[in-house]
Formats: C-alpha cells, structure tokens, sequence
C-alpha cells in the first residue's frame, strides 16, 4: 500500500507539469490578440474552480419553497428560449459552462439537501457537492470550500457564487468573472468581489465604493488587466444596507454599486485572512481539512461544524481585509498582504428571494397581471396582480389590485404585494410539517 503523502506530493507534480503545458500553449493561442475569446480561454487554466452556496432555505417563497425543497432547488423560472422552467441553481450552474471545467465545480449545501441536489445535477459527483451538517453562515461555507481546495490543490483559486439570482446576459457574466480570477492570478493577494451596477437606489442591498482603477504591475499605466477598459478598481469601503435617501446619493455618485455576493480568490489566500481575522473558524476547517478523504470525515464535519462561530464572509473576512489594506497603503508600504478590489458588472441582475422578485421574471398584461405555474388563472378586473397555480388548480382574480396568490396541493398563501418582507414572520407561525 502507497503513502498518502508520497501519492500527494506526485499528484502535485503532475498537476503543475499539466498546468506549465497548458500555459505554455495558451501563451502561443493569445499572442497578438486582443480578441474577448481569448479571454474567456483562461478556461484551459487548471487551477480554477467555483463553489456555488446552496444552503438557504428561501422562506419568503413560501408555499412553493419548503423544507423538503427549497427555492434554489425548484424549477420555476423560465427565461426566453428555455423549453421548460428551470431552478435557480441550474441556472447558476449553467452561468460556468466556458469558464469553469465541470469537475472543478463545487456546492455547498445543506447535507438535508445532497439527494435534492444530486438529483437535480446528477453530473456533480459525491465529493463535488459539500454538505453542511447545520448552517453557520457563510463564512464557513467559504472556509469549508477553501480548505478543501486547498487540500486537493495548492495552486487553486476559485469564485464564490450564489444560487439566489437569475443573471443576463451570459456572456458579459462570463467576461467580468474571468477578468476577476485573472486578476487574481496575477496576484495571489488579491481579494475580489463583484459589485452591480445600480438601477434605482435599492435599500435591500449592500454598497460597495469603489476607490482608483487597478493597476497591474506587468502591463505598466495599462488600465485594468487587460489594457481594454477601466472594469476593476480597488475597494474604497463596504457599506450597509441604506436608507432611501442614502441609497438615491449613493446612485448618483456613480462611486457605489450593489454588493453582489460574489467573489473570486486564492483558497489559500482566504484561508490566511480566515486565520488572522476569525481563528476560531480557522482552527475547526483546518480540522475538517485534515480529514478530507479519510474514513474519519464525515465524524470530525459533525462534530467540528456546528460549533463554528456563526457569522458573515462581509463583517469576518471583507471588512478587516479592507480595513487592514488600507491602512497599509496610508503607512506607504508597497507590499501590503492583502489587496481588496471590485469587477463592476454593468448586466441585470434579479435576487429572486421573494415573491414580487420573483414576478419580475414573469411577463405582465397590459394591466400589469402576470400568471405563472402548471395551472390556470382567470382574472377581470384586476391589477399588478400575481397568481401562482398548480397542476389541475384555477385560479380565479375579480377586481382585486397588488394581491399575490400562490396555490400548492398543501398550502395556499394570499397576500398584499407590499406585504412580501412580512412572511418570513408568517412563516414562523406555521405548523412544522407546512414549513
């Protein structure tokens, strides 16, 4: 029988031959061109990867999102050119196709979820799907995903995405995040995070201010890191969720765009953050890291796991880093250990988290009702209405104005549009078998 680590230490070598090669060949595919394409060939780079955090249980969409299934695992949004509605997690799935090989993909989810998921993407093999044993927050979830990347792979470095969105167009999606794990490449310190460009003054987010534009230390004055646009720039702060009236300044600043939720980094780099700024996290992956892979795992994640602080990547990880560039850069020290910037996204970008988010990805009448589900609606009268039916069920709307209407063979919820934030409360009154 074969050392572990000696099967380790060769499996590293052949990984970074594999890599030295590729590189070597995309170097001769990309000279003289500025073509997007080659971009978007950062593909053939073997040390990326993605996480996708599938853990929430979407209790705004009650009816439909439920223990046993929640939102990120129903397929109800149909987009245009889609034959039958997908879940959010297809979707956010299918957003990789290009970009991140199909073994190089990861989900962490609920270990209540696995069979829902696995049947959902039967392509994801047992160890690509990381299920919490309870959940802590996503910090953890980002610190459970780097430490086993950093196990299986020293060089890894990968995006953090979410199952909550439905996001267009595809192809500028795939362009701003193959720029952030280049900017990453170039320099392992980096902490990148995606910020959206904004619509309208939204208080359900947070802001990220954006400070000067990147540069890259090998491409000289050249904006960025490609020498095309000014798209990265380095993160002045993070703010919280804002007033109105905060929120109408911050828009028209033009400084400040929507905290997406998403990030691209080195795992061992976050891991290093993760150390330095919440050690207590630290210490119990570093526990479950050491028994990736052994019959050992599955003991040390239940034991280890719950007892995780519970707490945010934002306030554990993002802030402090920043803080901690910053006063760096003030001190005039050229090599600070970590570097924070922002990709905007100029794209639209939904947070389908509740019922009226959800409307948004349904076509409206001329009254503004719009109808979805395997059911009927009939509707004189009425609205700025949304009516969800099940299979074999009609729903009918007479002169009614911003009502919601879900319908399941278990549970109907009827509700006012600007009620949407309250139901997680209402939700909480339920029986635990409606849940």
């Amino acid at each position: 029988m074969r050392d572990e680590s000696q099967v380790t230490i060769t499996k590293k070598k052949k990984t970074r031959a594999f890599r030295q090669k590729a590189d070597f060949y995309l170097s001769i595919f990309c000279e003289g061109t500025t073509n997007r394409s080659c971009a978007v060939a950062g593909y053939l780079s073997a040390m990326r990867y993605a996480m996708i955090m599938a853990g929430g249980a979407g209790t705004r969409l009650w009816p439909m999102s439920r223990k046993g299934e929640p939102k990120q695992l129903l397929r109800f949004i149909s987009r245009p050119g889609d034959k039958k509605p997908r879940a959010l997690l297809e979707l956010a799935d299918a957003r990789l196709d290009g970009l991140i090989k199909p073994e190089h993909r990861y989900i962490c989810t609920a270990e209540a979820y696995r069979d829902a998921v696995s049947k959902l993407l039967p392509e994801y093999a047992k160890d690509q799907i990381l299920g919490e044993p309870a959940a802590r927050d996503t910090v953890n979830a980002v610190g459970f995903a780097a430490a086993i990347l950093a196990k299986e792979d020293e060089d890894a470095v990968f995006a953090v995405l979410t199952a909550d969105h439905v996001i267009e167009p595809m192809d500028t999606f795939r362009e701003r995040m193959d720029l952030g794990f280049r900017l990453v490449e170039n320099d392992p310190r980096r902490f990148v995070t995606f910020s959206i460009k904004p619509t309208y003054p939204a208080t359900g987010f947070g802001y990220v201010e954006r400070g000067t534009p990147v540069r890259d230390a090998k491409q000289g004055k050249r904006a960025a890191i490609d020498g095309v646009k000014e798209e990265a720039y380095h993160v002045a702060r993070f703010v919280e969720k804002p007033d109105r009236a905060r929120a109408e300044v911050y828009v028209e600043s033009g400084d400040y765009a929507w905290n997406s939720g998403m990030f691209v980094w080195k795992a061992q780099t976050f891991l290093d953050a993760l150390k330095q700024f919440k050690p207590e996290s630290y210490e119990g992956l570093m526990d479950i890291q050491k028994a990736w892979g052994t019959k050992k795992f599955k003991g040390v994640l239940e034991e280890v796991y719950p007892k995780l602080p519970k707490i945010s990547v934002d306030y554990a990880v993002m802030e402090p880093v920043t803080r901690e560039a910053q006063k760096a850069e003030k001190a005039g020290k050229n090599e600070a250990r970590f570097s924070v910037c922002t990709v905007q996204m100029d794209l639209q970008w939904l947070d389908v988290g509740s019922w009226p988010s959800f409307a948004e990805t349904v076509s409206a009448d001329k009254q503004g009702n719009r109808a979805a589900g395997s059911g009927k609606t009939v509707q004189l009268g009425s609205r700025n209405t949304l009516s969800v039916a099940s299979e074999g069920h009609t729903i009918a709307l007479l002169g009614v104005q911003d009502i919601i209407v879900v319908h399941t063979p278990e549970a109907t919820l009827v509700m006012h549009a600007s009620k949407a934030e309250e139901l997680k409360q209402l939700h909480g009154m339920l029986d635990d078998d409606l849940r």
